[in-house]
């Protein structure tokens, strides 16, 4: 089964509150995984890496033989095709782990898109991010859709 991957990590802070978004989409376009998680105090870097990983691993979970994974991040892309050096210790086992991840593939691509298109899988990063937000604010707070940052609750009328 031949699909595409999207990707996406983010950091609110470098580092800081950090979570993963992947959208796996049949030849079709249909989507057939997606992963919204946080990951915990990290950098974005560590957070686009992680979220490589966890795709690669959905796709082979659902059968997928042939992969194109795309990324906003060019420095992962980057790294990953060994056009740029990784300096980072902290990322070069996590660019051993995708690398031997994507080798379980029958064919792979990896292709650097602006954010723009890879919408779906940041949105599903920042609703980790504003889930694990109000879980630690409690149940009196939801986050405003606008921007992702807190606001009173029901029947409140400040923040403290």
């Amino acid at each position: 089964m031949k699909a595409t991957l999207h990707c996406d990590g983010g950091a609110r802070g470098n580092p800081g509150p950090a979570a993963i978004g992947v959208v796996l989409r049949d030849s079709s376009g249909g989507a057939v995984g997606e992963i919204a998680r946080t990951i915990g105090e990290t950098t974005n870097n560590v957070a686009e890496y992680t979220a490589v990983i966890e795709g690669l691993k959905l796709a082979l979970e659902r059968g997928v033989t042939d992969i194109d994974v795309h990324l906003d991040s060019q420095l992962v892309v980057s790294q990953l095709k060994g056009e740029w050096k990784i300096k980072s210790a902290g990322l070069r086992g996590l660019a051993v782990e995708a690398r031997r991840l994507l080798g379980r593939f029958s064919s792979f691509s990896l292709t650097h898109v602006r954010r723009a298109h890879n919408a779906d899988a940041d949105k599903l990063v920042n609703q980790a991010l504003d889930a694990d937000q109000a879980d630690e604010l409690g149940p009196e707070w939801v986050p405003d859709e606008d921007d992702g940052r807190p606001r009173p609750g029901p029947g409140q009328t400040s923040l403290l």
